[in-house]
């Protein structure tokens, strides 16, 4: 049987491009530890045409953002009959719009915050004068259909209608959650040998003051990844159990990372679910292959074997 030629795709037009390139250069550096034949393309309007002309026979997709992380780029896949590495059509369109991610996770009885969603076309004042109504002015808000915390914010009295006219920014609609304090702590999932498995769990840690946005996400020593994450056994186990079911409620497939707040009291808080997560030297699903024993070149290899046993749609 032939060698796979693997085709790492990164980059494209998100806000979150050059993040996507340096995983994937990385992705793609660990990949040859496996497979000879791997080649590294930009997401760009002919990349339907260069996957073709590479004879590439599986895609690891390494992309953050809208169009390449939202179900867009798989569709682009699935027509061309080439299997890949992630999450498909539908769930990749539910995990990366917040707004009905949430709604799924309700649904599925998950721990969620409050919020309220604001759409495209409110004025910024009027929303904040019902998010106040309804929530309070101590709320975090996000702009529905980005990563990276991009565009994040949060609503306090006087920055409210600031907050909510930076998310509004991006043209989707806005979610806006109640404020939840507590460790920020992060659950990758992997999927081997038939079963959903949650990884070692990470609490993230960022000088006081601060919060992990996106600078303190990429920017080496900013960010300390404490692993195991120092919690009780019971609400270890209850992150776990919640990465897991979150990951099955949106449909997700292969792997994806699952964001918390835990509080020091009551039940962890379901924030979102990544269905590419960072690839990074700086980023958490990694480090969490790493602490489960798996490493770097053992991860992508494993994925890429289960694209390639699924095959493609063109049969």
């Amino acid at each position: 049987m032939a060698k796979p030629r693997v085709g790492v795709v990164c980059g494209g037009p998100s806000a979150e491009a050059e993040v996507s390139r340096v995983s994937g250069r990385g992705v793609a550096e660990a990949l040859r530890a496996t497979y000879e034949d791997v080649v590294v393309l930009e997401l760009e309007p002919s990349i339907s045409g260069r996957l073709q002309e590479e004879r590439v026979d599986v895609v690891f997709p390494v992309l953050h953002g809208p169009p390449g992380e939202d179900g867009c780029f798989q569709g682009l896949l699935e027509i061309l009959g080439l299997p890949y590495v992630g999450s498909g059509v539908l769930a990749s369109a539910c995990a990366m719009d917040k707004v009905t991610a949430k709604r799924l996770f309700r649904a599925s009885g998950l721990p969620v915050a409050r919020e309220v969603v604001v759409a495209p076309a409110e004025r910024p004042a009027e929303a904040a004068e019902r998010v106040r109504a309804e929530l309070g002015a101590d709320v975090v808000v996000k702009p529905a259909r980005q990563g990276s915390a991009v565009g994040v914010g949060f609503g306090h009295d006087g920055t409210l209608e600031e907050a909510l006219a930076q998310a509004l920014h991006f043209g989707d609609a806005v979610l806006v959650e109640e404020r939840v304090r507590g460790k920020e702590i992060t659950v990758a999932v992997l999927e081997r040998d038939d079963r959903v498995e949650a990884l070692p769990v990470i609490e993230i840690r960022t000088p006081p003051g601060s919060w992990y946005d996106y600078p303190h996400r990429y920017t080496p020593g900013w960010s300390e990844h404490v692993i195991p994450a120092p919690l009780p056994e019971a609400t270890y186990a209850r992150t776990q159990e919640v990465a897991c079911l979150a990951h099955q409620a949106l449909g997700c497939r292969d792997l994806s990372r699952v964001d918390f707040v835990v509080p020091d009291s009551g039940e962890p808080v379901l924030l979102e679910v990544n269905t590419i997560p960072g690839m990074t030297p700086t980023s958490l699903y990694p480090d969490a292959a790493r602490a489960a024993g798996i490493s770097f070149e053992q991860l992508v290899a494993h994925l890429v074997e289960r694209a390639l046993a699924r095959g493609g749609s063109r049969g």
